[in-house]
């Protein structure tokens, strides 16, 4: 459980660039309300070497709607990847067993 935590934690701070783009804020806008320069900022964001205060700091400014949608997305994309899944014909053969 601690390793899964872990790849979850490394999957999101190799996100975050992306999620920073999504979220439509601008990195000035950013690395002021994270009390940070501009190019403290920058620099973390092409290093990837945010701490854990940072990450949840920058997670919290970010959070809307498009950034909410596109983690749902990769979550749905990863639950894929670990779980068997039914074609929508499987679904519906199965479900006609049923009645």
């Amino acid at each position: 459980m601690v390793t899964e935590i872990a790849n979850k934690y490394r999957a999101l701070l190799g996100m975050l660039p992306e999620l920073i783009e999504i979220s439509g804020y601008r990195n000035d806008y950013l690395s002021k309300k994270m009390g940070i320069t501009p190019a403290t900022f920058s620099a973390k964001k092409q290093r990837g070497n945010w701490s854990a205060d940072d990450v949840v700091n920058l997670m919290t400014i970010i959070e809307n709607e498009d950034v909410d949608d596109y983690c749902m997305l990769h979550l749905m994309r990863e639950s894929k990847k670990n779980e068997d899944t039914l074609t929508t014909n499987d679904f519906r053969k199965a479900i006609g067993k049923l009645k």
